[in-house]
C-alpha cells in the first residue's frame, strides 16, 4: 500500500514538473489577429518591467474622446536585444502605435509596434512586428 501511495506522489509530481513550464505563460488568444493603429498616441506612462513592460498612452477617437489604453511589450531583457532602453519611451511622447487589441473590449492589447516622433520603429519581441525590427545579433544588419 505504501509503495502503491509513494508510486501514485511520484507520477503526479513528474507530470506536474512536466506540465508547469507549459502552464506558466500565456498565449497571444486573447487579442485580436490583425493590428490596429492608433495615431498621434501620448505616452503617460512606460513601466520598465517584468514579465512584460507596459506602455500606457492616451489617444483620441473619431469623436475626440480620449481614450486610456495599456500595451504589453516583451521583457526589459528581450526588448534591449531589438534596441529598446527604459528611456525608449517617456511621458508626453507622442508615438504611433500598432497592436493587437484585446478580444475582451478592454483598452488594452498586445504591442505590434511603435513609430516614434522622429519617424524610427521600435518593434515587439513576442509578435515580432512586421519584421523591420533590428537585433543586436544580427551583423547583416549592424552593417546596413
Amino acid at each position: 500500500m505504501k509503495s502503491k501511495m509513494l508510486m501514485s506522489f511520484a507520477l503526479a509530481a513528474g507530470l506536474l514538473a512536466i506540465c508547469g513550464p507549459a502552464l506558466a505563460h500565456h498565449g497571444n488568444a486573447a487579442y485580436a489577429d490583425k493590428a490596429v493603429e492608433f495615431k498621434q498616441a501620448t505616452v503617460t506612462k512606460f513601466l520598465w518591467s517584468n514579465p512584460h513592460s507596459l506602455i500606457y498612452f492616451d489617444v483620441k477617437d473619431d469623436k475626440g474622446t480620449v481614450g486610456h489604453w495599456v500595451c504589453e511589450t516583451g521583457s526589459p531583457s528581450a526588448l534591449v536585444l531589438i534596441g529598446w532602453s527604459k528611456k525608449s519611451v517617456e511621458p508626453g511622447d507622442m508615438i504611433d502605435v500598432y497592436m493587437y487589441t484585446s478580444k475582451s473590449g478592454s483598452t488594452a492589447g498586445r504591442l505590434n509596434k511603435i513609430v516614434l516622433a522622429d519617424g524610427s520603429t521600435l518593434h515587439d519581441t513576442q509578435l515580432g512586428g512586421d519584421g523591420g525590427g533590428k537585433t543586436r545579433y544580427n551583423p547583416e544588419a549592424e552593417s546596413k
